[in-house]
């Protein structure tokens, strides 16, 4: 891949930051009245060719400066940025279709729910998920894994039964299952890690018994990148009569998934890891486990009759979104998903595997750095210490050049702790990366290494 050049400057914002009103990537400068929602669906044709600079138009954030530079974001594992389309239809919708859903009688309301529930399939469809009705929309993966603990969990678990967690997990997979061991007196027991950053499957193995209730694994690491084979473990535990939990926020933007072909009981994820916007998730689970899930919270839209003497509750997926939805993050992650399904999916996988081979090519010229684990099978995560400097330092000199990364534990410690490292710097790179940005990000580190 060439690596000469730098981001354009021609589209980029005033130094203050504000999103250009004019321009090809600029926001809408009216909210349409017709047509702002996304169909429901996802797109069905061939798949449009797919370059990093056909995805960087739709983005109007990565035109504008940071600190006089043009911006390079490099911090996608934090969160990615959206897509115009994504903004405009979160825009239309409060401009021209805003209305609460399954409630009212009138035609915006019945718009509203169709959106939100086209929403639903589309996640289906997505995942491979075999019905709409497997789906519930939460906040985010967080949310998603604490309502599998609060309701299958407290259901499930008791003394002496085990959760096994990998030293990989982020603090979302690890801290729900020690608040509801405690409760339920199991024991959340940690998988270890070989030295380049891959689940010890062999260990992993000895751990699986018959007091195995739930195996609990990203499908890709945001600290690592490391991408375990799921699907064999997944097999492996359901022997034992384990249900599995697949941690899919990390991994959704990168490669296709096929919940069904996991076999996974639960999978979850993130809409703004995936072009959509904050406050969005969704949770998959098998249907014959969903129907025996219990309510977490109680309210609105989550029932059928409600008196002082008895509640009868709604069918799953409503018995679990107690009160009005995130409606317009449900239209805003439509957007996203027809955005991204529409280009080739592998011709994407393919991008950032040669994209993240040359950052590590790259990033091999600079003196005193080394990149943390080194797992075969990787999304595009570089997480990383320099010699001499502490990570946060290291992040607000890149930050001077304009180049955006992430400093700290990651809300990933235990895996930290396996390399020895209380906090490192990570660059996590996303489809609308370019090898330019790569020159930069060097370039910038190997500037700081002179400095010194």
């Amino acid at each position: 891949m060439p690596g000469t050049g730098a981001v354009p400057t021609t589209a980029a914002v005033p130094a203050s930051g504000a999103v250009p009103t004019t321009g090809a990537a600029s926001l809408p400068g009216a909210v349409p009245t017709t047509g702002a929602m996304p169909a429901a669906g996802l797109p069905t044709g061939q798949p449009a060719a797919f370059s990093p600079e056909m995805a960087r138009r739709d983005f109007p954030i990565l035109h504008r400066t940071v600190n006089g530079h043009p911006l390079v974001w490099l911090d996608n594992g934090a969160t990615t940025q959206k897509p115009r389309q994504v903004i405009e239809a979160v825009a239309g919708f409060y401009g021209a279709a805003n209305s609460n859903i399954h409630r009212g009688a009138h035609t915006m309301a019945r718009e509203a729910t169709e959106a939100y529930e086209g929403g639903r399939a589309a996640v289906a469809q997505f995942l491979g998920a075999a019905s709409p009705d497997d789906i519930v929309f939460v906040r985010g993966t967080t949310e998603a894994i604490n309502l599998v603990a609060q309701t299958w969990g407290r259901a499930n678990l008791g003394p002496g039964d085990d959760i096994l967690v990998p030293v990989l997990e982020h603090h979302s997979n690890i801290v729900p299952w020690q608040l509801i061991a405690k409760e339920t007196r199991a024991r959340v027991v940690p998988v270890p890690l070989q030295a380049d950053g891959r689940i010890d499957l062999d260990k992993y193995a000895d751990l699986l018994s018959m007091r195995t209730q739930l195996v609990a694994i990203s499908q890709a690491s945001n600290v690592l990148g490391t991408v375990p084979p799921v699907k064999e473990m997944t097999a492996l535990a359901h022997r034992y009569g384990a249900k599995v939990l697949v941690d899919g926020a990390q991994a959704v933007a990168h490669f296709p998934v096929d919940v069904q072909d996991l076999d996974a009981d639960f999978y979850v994820f993130s809409g703004h890891k995936l072009f959509a916007p904050t406050g969005i998730g969704a949770l998959y689970a098998k249907p014959e486990i969903l129907q025996q899930m219990t309510p977490w919270q109680g309210g609105g839209n989550m029932i059928e009759s409600v008196d002082f003497g008895r509640t009868t509750f709604a069918p799953v997926p409503h018995l679990l979104e107690a009160g009005t939805g995130h409606i317009s993050g449900v239209v805003g992650m439509l957007a996203a998903l027809n955005w991204l399904t529409a280009f080739d999916r592998d011709a994407i996988a393919a991008y950032e595997t040669s994209l993240m081979a040359y950052a590590q090519q790259a990033l091999a010229t600079v003196p005193g750095l080394e990149v943390i684990g080194s797992a075969p099978e990787r999304i595009a995560v570089l997480t990383f210490t320099l010699a001499g400097h502490d990570p946060a330092e290291i992040a607000a000199w890149l930050d001077r050049d304009g180049i955006a990364i992430r400093a700290g534990h990651h809300c990933a410690q235990p895996a930290l702790a396996h390399y020895g490292l209380e906090s490192a710097a990570r660059a996590s790179l996303a489809l609308y990366n370019t090898s330019e940005e790569v020159d930069q990000l060097v370039a910038s580190l190997h500037r700081l290494q002179q400095a010194t």
